[in-house]
């Protein structure tokens, strides 16, 4: 049947399946995605008279990959239309390169098992995209399944990696039953069981896990969605205005009960020096209006703050220099935890290539003038090594501070909790993408990390959509978008590691390493046969 129809309008297909992933109850599909793509590959390399097969594959598989991108993330416009073109175009050619290099060493081996040494290749991909400046995990396979939670409570032990090596088994199996004209039931066993195993095992962690079993005590926390226009108001607010209007959300609702109080990313709209605290109108108000009528309470914030470097202390790549005095300093996308104790920063790490950090800075530092502007501090921000954890009450709740595009990674969030967090709390601003499927998607994502992690999530969004996660992916008490709204909650932390806390992303590690040696085993074929 496949066979019968055009190239083009089988790369087409192949787009709009993957695409068909990220909408619920479509997710499904994903599990054919790749056969038309299969097809095409299969067909172009076995026909004796065509000429320029390589070229007429790389631009069909360009095809299918950027349809599948303009389906699922045509919402990046709304903040940047040079962005969204940037992100469609040049994204679909780091996916094309990864099906490439396993085409070509397929056509080397020329062995029907080759067509599984895709499965390395395409993880190695998702991985490494994962590392470098021009990161983007938005489309990882296994992301899809944020709209299905329930079929992928085993991400506990595998990560989202798990999710990607999934869907390409069961697309392989599918091909491979089709191309040897298997139809019957029986013929689709295999691929079908493939499809069923897994899903019925994440329903039995479901039906047989104790979800109350833990005698850790709860904290009370609450959430404030201030949904302040972050093209309009946000970075042009007084900053008393803006705490002036947190008070009023809060009448009512901060008692002494309250352990955590949560504001979004950025919330702050004073630049905060690191070491002058005591000189931001900010943090003195929080400390005397709030702080000091609730002792026993945590605040968790967002701001932009800046380093200002020592004399005798190197400047990061990312260190710009003030003319005025000389000096260098560094800005960032800082998590900020305030209580009696004092106060802690992190720095966020897992920047937007384009928008808060210019690729390859060290290189490209000149070119920082023409970074996106979602408002606020444009050019290449800084970052920092580690995943720091914020402890308080006693150093019994450790939070991982995760910011933003951070909660699309699945390995990166995992080092909060291999250094000792046993909560998560995700402070963001959505509001750059409209109502449109971006934010949802983001949203999406956190339940992964709930069930890789299996920890219990507050999720802080600055115009929505803010809620709480169970460690088992359910979202309570979303709010809706672009609201005001406060929630609040009793969070338990969670002291034990999972088995993809402990080991790591080891489908990925091991799929990278392969990715390479198979890359070199296809160049040492290349100058053989040449």
């Amino acid at each position: 049947m496949f066979y019968k129809i055009p190239n083009v309008v089988l790369a087409i297909l192949s787009g709009l399946l993957f695409s068909a992933g990220w909408f619920s109850p479509f997710t499904i599909l994903l599990f054919i995605a790749w056969i038309p793509l299969f097809i095409i590959e299969d067909r172009i390399s076995g026909n004796i008279d065509l000429n320029r097969k390589k070229t007429k594959i790389i631009w069909l598989s360009y095809l299918a990959f950027f349809v599948w991108n303009v389906c699922v993330t045509w919402w990046i416009y709304y903040a940047s239309l040079e962005g969204a073109i940037l992100a469609i175009v040049c994204n679909p050619v780091f996916m094309c390169m990864a099906f490439m290099i396993w085409h070509n060493l397929k056509r080397r081996i020329n062995k029907p098992w080759a067509l599984w040494l895709f499965i390395p290749i395409w993880l190695g991909y998702e991985y490494g995209h994962t590392l470098w400046d021009l990161t983007w995990s938005w489309l990882i396979l296994g992301n899809a399944f944020a709209f299905s939670h329930n079929w992928i409570q085993w991400y506990e032990l595998t990560g989202t990696s798990g999710g990607s090596l999934w869907v390409l088994v069961v697309n392989i199996l599918f091909y491979s039953a089709l191309k040897q004209n298997r139809y019957s039931l029986l013929g689709i066993a295999k691929p079908l069981l493939a499809l069923v195993i897994p899903i019925i095992f994440s329903y039995s962690i479901l039906n047989f896990s104790d979800r109350n079993s833990s005698d850790t005590p709860s904290y009370k926390t609450l959430v404030v969605q201030p949904n302040v226009d972050p093209y309009n108001d946000k970075f042009y607010f007084e900053p008393a205005v803006q705490l002036h209007n947190l008070l009023i959300q809060l009448k009512g609702k901060l008692d002494s009960s309250v352990h955590f109080l949560v504001l979004p990313e950025t919330y702050l709209t004073e630049e905060i020096i690191e070491g002058q605290e005591n000189k931001s109108y900010s943090l003195l108000f929080l400390r005397d209006s709030i702080l000091s009528q609730f002792p026993k309470l945590t605040i968790i914030t967002g701001a932009t703050t800046f380093y200002v470097y020592p004399s005798h202390e190197k400047p990061s790549s990312t260190a710009r220099q003030d003319h005025a005095s000389a000096n260098y300093y560094d800005i960032f996308n800082s998590g900020i935890q305030l209580n009696s104790s004092g106060i802690s920063y992190y720095h966020k790490s897992k920047l937007v290539p384009g928008v808060e950090r210019m690729p390859f800075p060290a290189l490209f530092k000149p070119l920082e003038s023409y970074a996106i502007n979602l408002g606020g501090t444009m050019g290449s921000l800084g970052t920092q090594e580690e995943r720091s954890v914020f402890w308080s009450h006693a150093n019994k709740v450790g939070i991982a501070p995760v910011i933003c595009y951070e909660s699309a990674y699945s390995d990166y969030s995992g080092d909060y909790i291999r250094n000792g967090a046993n909560l998560i709390f995700i402070i963001t601003n959505d509001g750059w993408w409209s109502n449109s499927p971006g934010h949802k998607q983001h949203l999406a994502y956190a339940r992964l990390r709930a069930i890789e992690t299996r920890r219990e999530i507050t999720r802080c969004a600055n115009t929505g959509i803010s809620c709480f996660v169970t460690p088992f992916g359910e979202i309570e008490q979303a709010t809706r978008y672009w609201e005001e709204a406060v929630i609040q909650k009793n969070i338990t932390p969670n002291n034990e590691k999972t088995f993809f806390v402990k080991t790591g992303d080891i489908i990925s590690y091991s799929s990278s390493l392969l990715a390479i040696l198979l890359f070199i085993w296809s160049q040492i074929l290349r100058f053989r046969k040449s």
